[in-house]
């Protein structure tokens, strides 16, 4: 128990990777560690997409950026415009979680995995960083081509993304926790 603890209270958003790909038995374990996190009424409505081609990954950025940088949010302007953004951050895997269109709460539950994912990966010295970003191109018209590319199946949408890899420096100093967060009612 105390292992799972340390986990969560050590992991962090890593943005900074080693271009060397991690082992498939740590894939498959942080795989497995998505796959079995809690849904509503257990209809885990998710699916996974692992992208370990450089190439696609880079042009997945590149499309990106292209796309953030028409965009009317000015937030997502300021990361297309900066040329040494990388919105997977040169990660060498990446895993993207789609969701079933229709179900509602498959945000929640795909967000469930998504957690057990980082996790999994913190507890095998795998670095991990929660990537939103991708959503925006991929549920776009300028998406539809990658949709298939990524054979994302028809009835999903994309909603989050995982960029892993090995860090290429190990931050667990937490920033301090916000206070009176917890309310206790015995």
């Amino acid at each position: 128990m105390k292992e799972v603890l340390e986990a969560i209270r050590n992991r962090r958003s890593t943005r900074n990777f080693l271009s060397e790909q991690i082992k498939d038995s740590e894939l498959n374990a942080i795989l497995e560690s998505g796959v079995y996190a809690p849904s509503a009424t257990n209809k885990q409505p998710w699916h996974f997409t692992v992208v370990q081609n450089k190439d696609l990954i880079d042009r997945l950025n590149h499309s990106f950026k292209e796309f953030a940088k028409k965009s009317d949010n000015d937030y997502l302007r300021k990361f297309g415009s900066n040329e040494k953004f990388h919105v997977f951050y040169n990660s060498p895997t990446v895993i993207l979680v789609s969701g079933e269109i229709g179900n509602k709460y498959a945000s929640i539950d795909c967000a469930a995995a998504v957690e057990n994912m980082l996790i999994a990966g913190e507890a095998l010295g795998i670095g991990s960083c929660w990537i939103g970003f991708i959503e925006y191109l991929l549920n776009s018209e300028e998406g539809k081509e990658f949709i298939k590319e990524l054979k994302i199946p028809e009835g999903f949408r994309q909603i989050h993304a995982v960029a892993l890899g090995y860090k290429k420096n190990n931050l667990t100093n937490a920033p301090a926790r916000r206070e009176n967060t917890i309310t206790y009612i015995k």
